[in-house]
Parts: structure tokens; C-alpha cells; sequence
């Protein structure tokens, strides 16, 4: 299998222990190891990574920008999922 006909991959890292992975970028790799392999040389070169994942980019989907409106404006009736009826300790941190 040619470099050119390697799967795109997207890449997320988590920065520090209890945040969340954020999209770093995306990579051609043959396979799922040397995905990881490629993005922790390209996206953690100065250790700033404590984990990553790796998904191919064809098994990414997506909701359509110019349907947020309809699509989001239905979570606006459930108040009781926004968080801001929950009490939170101090202690607990990166929420």
C-alpha cells in the first residue's frame, strides 16, 4: 500500500490527567499503531501529551452548521441539563 493511498486520521490529544482529548490535527498512516506512532512525533514533541486518540476520518461524522439552529434549539426546553442546578465542591476541578 502506497503513502497515497494511506487513510486520513484524526487526531486528539489530552494534554494533562482530567481534561478532555482536543483535536490536535489531522495524518496518513497505513494503520492504527503507526497513526498514534506519527502523532505523538508530530503533536508531542515537547511532552505535552498524556494521552492519544486516533480515528479514521471516514468514521467521523458530523451535524450540519446550517441546520444548528433546528438541530440544537430543541435542548433549549430541558433546563434541567444545563449544570447550573448542580452544587460543585471546590475541590473538584476542570469542569
Amino acid at each position: 500500500m502506497s503513502e497515497q493511498q494511506w487513510p486520513l486520521w484524526e487526531i486528539f490529544i489530552r494534554s494533562k490527567q482530567g481534561l478532555d482529548h482536543k483535536h490536535a490535527g489531522s495524518l496518513h498512516a497505513a494503520d492504527a499503531q503507526m497513526a498514534i506512532e506519527n502523532a505523538r512525533d508530530v503533536y508531542t514533541r515537547r511532552m505535552e501529551g498524556v494521552s492519544i486518540w486516533v480515528v479514521e476520518s471516514k468514521y467521523v461524522h458530523a451535524s450540519n452548521p446550517d441546520e444548528a439552529s433546528s438541530f440544537f434549539d430543541p435542548a433549549n426546553d430541558k433546563v434541567y441539563r444545563h449544570p447550573t442546578f448542580y452544587d460543585l465542591p471546590d475541590e473538584l476541578k476542570h469542569m
